[in-house]
């Protein structure tokens, strides 16, 4: 794998600070050979992600001002995911405009019902995003694919219209917070626990505009899955982007997704940060986020018995096979307390599958669960799980704002997939440890 080597820049004979990750990443790709934190830039892009719900106003936005085609039909993904298939007759019109659209540029990465699954997850999943990748995407979520070393993070429909227009975005290079993680999490403790409790100490607005770069020895210990929900929800925490160093798994992944390294960039030792904290991994216990932020967590030595009438598993942070396999785990030989709905939701066909070849989907249904197909659905309040008002969920979902997962006095608690299923049989929020 090719690979940038650390070194230090000159600037007018002047020695400067190295460059975190994502700073090497925008440099490449802005053709500089430096770049520090609050420049603006402009740099191409390796791909250009929407859905069907931000790519129809994107190409509106490209008919606005003029642009038939599209730069590159090969660095662009459209994914309808969030109200698929489709609910209603807006929806149907969405997905109607995003299909054409692909039809008349010839887009080769377009994946609909059927084929689809959640954008985050079934992207790398064809191994479509690669370490070193400049990505932007019009969710908020795209930041998911620093998981592989990529500088990904989600803008507006209005600078994806740009994006696949021109294979161009303008950025303001962030500055970053450094999170040293050491040692191993415990059993039934996921990347779930550890951003949510990073979130909870830093807070919502915590890392704005910031990136959020892990290191240390503890990412060795954590899955490809456990570093895509911690990217994933890199948002929540207000930041720009969320990345990790590549290593023997993230090398693994990409043989097994289609077997394109990328490029990896290291940090310079000499990288600023404006802030560094120390993580001990198994120090972290499992955490659940109240209402109404996902700043808002506690974990189970501090929560009372709350009861709960619906529990989802899945999304574009939680819908992945160990996710999968770690609901059930818990909900074999088991039941879904009366009163309960309890919903799960693979990320995408391929995780349905092996999961129906695991048999996973029998164990679900045996406890009293309902298995969708794939589909962001209940996250956003879209469909698949609206909740009245004065009830409680738990979800494996990554926000849990007023009204997010419908009535404005409804309730989300955010929590791992071992949480959730816990909470599902107890009918309460509970843990794995306590059943």
């Amino acid at each position: 794998m090719p690979e940038m080597r650390k070194q230090r820049k000159k600037n007018g004979g002047e020695q400067v600070m190295g460059m975190t990750m994502t700073q090497k990443i925008l440099a490449a790709h802005a053709g500089l050979d430096h770049v520090e934190a609050g420049q603006l830039i402009e740099a191409d892009l390796d791909l250009v992600l929407g859905n069907d719900i931000t790519s129809p106003v994107a190409i509106k936005e490209m008919d606005k001002f003029g642009k038939k085609g599209v730069f590159d039909k090969d660095k662009i993904a459209l994914v309808p995911d969030h109200f698929v298939p489709n609910k209603d007759i807006k929806s149907a019109e969405n997905c109607m405009c995003v299909r054409e659209f692909a039809r008349r540029n010839e887009i080769t990465n377009y994946f609909e019902v059927g084929q689809m699954g959640i954008e985050h997850a079934l992207l790398p999943e064809k191994g479509l995003t690669l370490p070193g990748d400049a990505i932007i995407g019009a969710d908020s979520h795209t930041c998911t694919y620093g998981a592989l070393g990529a500088f990904s993070t989600g803008v507006g429909s209005t600078d994806m219209a740009a994006g696949m227009a021109t294979g161009k975005a303008w950025f303001k290079v962030p500055s970053a917070i450094r999170f040293h993680l050491t040692g191993e999490l415990s059993k039934w403790v996921s990347g779930k626990d550890v951003i949510l409790h990073i979130i909870g100490m830093i807070g919502v607005d915590g890392a704005r505009y910031q990136s959020m770069e892990f290191v240390g020895d503890g990412v060795a210990s954590l899955t490809m899955d456990d570093r895509f929900t911690i990217a994933n929800m890199a948002i929540e925490a207000g930041a720009k982007n969320g990345i990790f160093p590549v290593d023997e798994q993230t090398i693994a992944y990409m043989k097994e997704h289609g077997g394109r390294l990328g490029t990896t960039y290291t940090a310079d030792e000499d990288a600023e940060y404006t802030e560094t904290y120390e993580i001990d991994l198994s120090a972290i216990k499992p955490t659940v986020s109240f209402p109404h932020l996902p700043e808002n967590t506690h974990t189970f030595d501090e929560i009372p018995e709350i009861e709960i009438q619906q529990v989802v598993i899945g999304s574009c942070t939680n819908g992945r096979i160990s996710d999968i396999r770690a609901a059930a785990e818990i909900l074999k030989g088991r039941k879904v307390a009366d009163g309960v709905r309890c919903i799960v939701i693979p990320a995408t066909q391929q995780i349905y599958l092996q999961a129906m070849e695991e048999g996973l989907l029998k164990i679900f249904i045996e406890a009293g669960a309902v298995v969708s197909t794939p589909t962001c659905g209940p996250c956003l309040g879209g469909y698949m799980g609206i909740l009245a008002e004065g009830e409680r969920c738990v979800s494996t979902t990554n926000r849990n704002f007023v009204g997010r997962m419908g009535h404005v006095k409804s309730e989300i608690y955010l929590a791992s997939p071992a949480v959730a299923a816990a909470s599902a049989v107890a009918g309460r929020i509970a843990q794995p440890q306590s059943l």
